[in-house]
């Protein structure tokens, strides 16, 4: 190899790795419409965080099961199983941004879509789950959004870059917020057809 193609090769490796890595891109979702578009909402406890290999083995997907305490929208019961893109098998890992991040025993609030026939996908990917934390004297749970992480968040109305909205609230609140965009949600098609 000659001096000056291993200085060009230098250069293009110092140039190309000062390049920022794509991040993933998706729409800001609010509150409302997370509860009104999503086919599930459950309160729970996360049992089982599983990476595997994807059906056709070219990808790395993560399950995971969680333990429904309460069905706020639909009617999952038992367990639900959430797969998402992403994870380690052995000393192979995969990453994918954007996406939330769970742990074993972690009491989750999570907005879900089917995907399948029995499994579900987070809706708005991060944006599609709270933590609860609870103190040991306080019985006020907060209900903490996911961080969405390094990925670029998108303005549904002026298609500009922006800030996840999502605030730490109590869990009764959250709650609350849940229940009254579904009633909105009801309500809103039979003003239609009243006018």
């Amino acid at each position: 190899m000659s001096i000056r193609h291993a200085v060009r090769t230098l250069v293009l490796a110092a140039l190309l790795g000062g390049l920022p890595a794509g991040a993933t891109t998706m729409l800001r979702a609010d509150l409302p419409q997370m509860a009104q578009a999503s086919d599930a909402v459950v309160q729970g406890v996360v049992r089982r965080v599983q990476s595997r290999w994807s059906g056709d083995n070219r990808r790395i997907v993560t399950d995971v099961e969680i333990e429904v305490t309460e069905s706020l929208k639909g009617t999952p019961a038992g367990t639900v199983l959430v797969t998402q893109p992403g994870g380690r098998v052995g000393d192979i890992g995969q990453v994918v941004s954007g996406l939330a991040t769970f742990s074993e025993g972690e009491e989750v609030v999570v907005f879900l879509e089917k995907k399948g026939a029995s499994a579900f996908q987070l809706a708005g990917m991060a944006q599609g789950k709270y933590q609860v934390q609870r103190s040991g004297s306080e019985p006020r749970a907060m209900a903490v959004p996911a961080s969405t992480g390094d990925a670029v968040l998108i303005d549904p109305q002026t298609r500009q870059e922006t800030v996840s909205n999502a605030k730490p609230v109590t869990l009764a609140q959250l709650k609350s917020s849940i229940r009254a965009a579904l009633q909105a949600q009801q309500v809103a098609p039979s003003k239609k057809g009243t006018k």
